[in-house]
């Protein structure tokens, strides 16, 4: 018995085809204006392997990648502009103040 192919047949290198548009790395992908600049922000399922962890700039926070969660950038900023928030730090943005305090447990890197 083949193994399984995971790639439709006739699709380009990527397994997509030349017309799809779609966002590369899945997700719901939109615009939000946020402090007078357009962020593009894209809705990410979490991944099942144990992947990278990035820091929650909302509430200063590890976010496993197999978490679901939201990346944020500006939309004129590149790659390196790119915040990755848990979905409640970023629908609660407008409330956070601008210096986190962490409590007395939380990891001091």
């Amino acid at each position: 018995m083949s193994p399984r192919r995971n790639r439709p047949k006739g699709a380009g290198s990527n397994g997509r085809g030349a017309d799809d548009d779609r966002p590369r790395y899945g997700g719901h992908q939109y615009t939000e204006s946020w402090q007078g600049e357009e962020f593009t922000v894209r809705q990410v399922a979490g991944s099942g392997g144990p992947g990278k962890t990035y820091r929650c700039p909302g509430c200063d926070q590890e976010i496993r990648s197999s978490v679901p969660h939201v990346v944020a950038w500006p939309e004129h900023g590149g790659v390196d502009d790119r915040r990755h928030w848990h979905k409640a730090c970023w629908n609660a943005r407008d409330r956070r103040t601008t210096r986190v305090r962490r409590s007395r447990d939380a990891p001091r890197f």
